[in-house]
C-alpha cells in the first residue's frame, strides 16, 4: 500500500471530493459552498418540543433529529462535576438545545468547524428562545483553557479515526474532575473503536444505553 493510501486510511476522505463533474461536500467542510436548502420541523422528546431549521451541508439535513443524537439526548444526565457543557460537532444544534431545555441551569457551549452549522445552531437557539453560546472551533482549538463538567458528541466518523481519537484524548484534559465524556455511535460502524479509545484514555467506559445498533458511551474523569 502506498503512502497516499495509508494517509487516506488514517485521516479519512478529504472534506471535498469529485464524483464525475459534481463537487461533493462533507458535513465537516469548514466553508460549505453548496446551495442552501432548509427544512423546518418540530420535534418532541422527553416532554420537550423544539422547532428546528436543518440545512444542506450540515450533518443530518432532513425533517427529524437523527437516531444517534436522539439516543444521547434521551439518556443524558449531568455528571454534577460542574454546570458547564460542551457539544463538539453540534451540527444544527439538537443535542445542545434539548439538553439546555431540560437542564436550564447548565451553561452550554456548542462548537463546530462548519460555519453553516454554527450559523444555524444560533438560529435554532433564537427560534426556541434558548440561550447557549455557539462558536466555530476545530474540536477544542477555539476554546482556550476552559473546562467542562460534561462533553457530548455525535462524532463525525467520515472525518477519520485520527480526528475522533483527538476528540477523546484531548477531551480528557477539557473535563473537570468527575466530569464525563458522552459519545453516541453505531457500535458496529465505528462505535466499538471509540469505546476502546475511551477505555484506554479514561480507564473506564460504560454503555449507558443500546438501541437499534446505536450505543451511548460514557467515560468519567476520575482524577
Amino acid at each position: 500500500m502506498d503512502a497516499e493510501s495509508l494517509k487516506t486510511l488514517a485521516l479519512g476522505p478529504p472534506a471535498r471530493e469529485m464524483e464525475g463533474d459534481k463537487l461533493l461536500e462533507h458535513y465537516y467542510t469548514e466553508k460549505p459552498q453548496s446551495e442552501i436548502r432548509e427544512n423546518r420541523f418540530s420535534y418532541e422528546t422527553k416532554g420537550r418540543s423544539l422547532e428546528f431549521i436543518s440545512v444542506s451541508g450540515v450533518f443530518a439535513f432532513g425533517g427529524k433529529v437523527d437516531r444517534a443524537s436522539l439516543l444521547l439526548i434521551e439518556n443524558f444526565k449531568p455528571s454534577g462535576a460542574g454546570n458547564f457543557l460542551l457539544d463538539v460537532g453540534c451540527g444544527f444544534g439538537p443535542i445542545s438545545l434539548f439538553i439546555k431545555s431540560r437542564y436550564p441551569h447548565i451553561q452550554v457551549l456548542a462548537v463546530d468547524i462548519n460555519e453553516r452549522a454554527v450559523e444555524y445552531t444560533k438560529k435554532n437557539a433564537a427560534v426556541n428562545d434558548l440561550y447557549i453560546e455557539v462558536m466555530k472551533s476545530d474540536l477544542y482549538e477555539g476554546i482556550q483553557d476552559r473546562l467542562f463538567g460534561d462533553i457530548v458528541s455525535n462524532p463525525p466518523f467520515a472525518a477519520g479515526k485520527a480526528l475522533n481519537t483527538r476528540l477523546i484524548e484531548e477531551g480528557y484534559g477539557r473535563l473537570m474532575k468527575n466530569g464525563a465524556l458522552w459519545l453516541t455511535a453505531f457500535h458496529n460502524k465505528g462505535g466499538e473503536t471509540l469505546k476502546k479509545i475511551m477505555k484506554a484514555t479514561f480507564g473506564n467506559v460504560e454503555d449507558i444505553e443500546k438501541s437499534g445498533g446505536i450505543r451511548v458511551y460514557r467515560s468519567v474523569k476520575e482524577s
